[in-house]
């Protein structure tokens, strides 16, 4: 239970949420936004003048902004919200035609889009959609090594073996398959990719690989890579988040209860690592400098949080919740904008260590942070 004080903290950032995003579903309302240029939303429903159409439409973070409009819609029933989602989602069908574009985060793109249409409306099209993506995700599925593949070729590298901690997040999309058309087959891939990350990604301390290459002839772990984090052994903070609360989404769906362990695990883990400030970095084991953060970790992770403590008792769901308010009250307080100078709410993200930029918006750290804020209130829709 929230006490007063926190309570009243609670109602104030719901309402600063809704007034940002009265004004910037409007502004933006024919975009699909990854960041900012200038404090204004870019939009990657057009393709990126290089011609590189991965960056374009069939961006990986493509399903978040009709996620963050679903998220308003059912917040205050206003009918623009639900508008605005739907120019999103039918934006996304272009991904189909291209198809070489896609790769295993189907399910970031299309769970909240047309899965939360149709949780929502019961849209036929959005469920033919969904449907159609979930197959996707379902044929990347490694028969030998009990892994979904990550991404497509890379370079010169071979990859045909990678897998990534990241794809807890897209296997909701065949649990949902599962449960909407009563066939098995989907449900059983995503386990099998779920079982195969407990014991391949999850160190025993709880903290998490972000890139597992397996023999995808035999099966097997090859090695490990260091990926989006610092170096490889180390603990990149987005990666720690996809396992903490992908492993909940894999319990929400099938009550097994090696998944609420191995998430409580890592939640222990990440709750260990939280600094003083509440301010998380890009990789737990980093240098103190260059100063590289990450909001969006946070975010993610008080989603995670939220979720767990649904999930235990009484006497152990206070410190899940107590880390998570740390978390979101930090980003509140001294991580966001709430002008409309800038049309994202966090403004610290960062994409990977090594990335060219660091601490800029990006929009899946407003959607998280949305649905952690709801979530909190008791009045979330589930849309994973």
């Amino acid at each position: 239970m929230l006490e007063t004080n926190e309570k009243i903290w609670l109602n104030g950032v719901i309402e600063k949420i809704a007034t940002k995003m009265d004004w910037v579903s409007e502004k933006s309302r024919n975009k699909i936004p990854y960041t900012t240029i200038n404090g204004t939303h870019d939009d990657r429903s057009i393709d990126n003048p290089s011609g590189n159409k991965t960056d374009g439409i069939n961006w990986w973070t493509n399903g978040f902004w009709g996620g963050m409009m679903w998220l308003m819609y059912h917040e205050t029933g206003n009918e623009k919200y639900k508008e605005i989602a739907n120019i999103s989602e039918a934006g996304l069908d272009q991904c189909f035609q291209d198809y070489y574009g896609l790769h295993h985060d189907v399910g970031f793109m299309w769970l909240p889009t047309s899965v939360a249409n149709y949780k929502v409306t019961k849209n036929a099209e959005s469920r033919k959609r969904a449907l159609h993506a979930a197959n996707l995700l379902a044929g990347r599925f490694n028969l030998a090594g009990g892994f979904i593949r990550a991404w497509n070729d890379v370079g010169d590298k071979d990859t045909r073996g990678w897998a990534i901690i990241d794809c807890m997040f897209n296997i909701p999309l065949l649990y949902w398959a599962s449960e909407e058309t009563g066939d098995p087959r989907f449900k059983q891939i995503a386990m099998k990719h779920a079982d195969t990350s407990m014991s391949a990604f999850v160190r025993p301390d709880g903290s998490v690989n972000h890139i597992v290459e397996f023999d995808p002839f035999n099966g097997g772990v090859v090695k490990t890579y260091g990926g989006q984090g610092y170096e490889e052994g180390s603990s990149w903070t987005r990666g720690q988040t996809w396992a903490l609360y992908g492993f909940m989404m894999s319990y929400i769906h099938t009550g097994k209860e090696e998944y609420l362990n191995t998430a409580k695990r890592v939640a222990h883990y990440f709750m260990a690592n939280i600094p003083d400030s509440g301010v998380i970095p890009v990789d737990f084991r980093q240098p103190r400098e260059p100063r590289r953060e990450d909001d969006t970790a946070a975010a993610i992770a008080a989603c995670g949080l939220l979720e767990i403590a649904k999930a235990v008792g009484p006497y152990e769901k206070d410190s899940y919740i107590k880390a998570a308010l740390k978390l979101l009250k930090t980003l509140d307080e001294s991580r966001s904008d709430w002008s409309r100078d800038n049309d994202c709410i966090l403004q610290n993200g960062s994409g990977a260590y090594y990335a060219k930029s660091h601490h800029h918006p990006i929009i899946y750290g407003d959607y998280y942070f949305m649905e952690a804020i709801f979530k909190l209130k008791g009045n979330d829709l589930y849309l994973w």
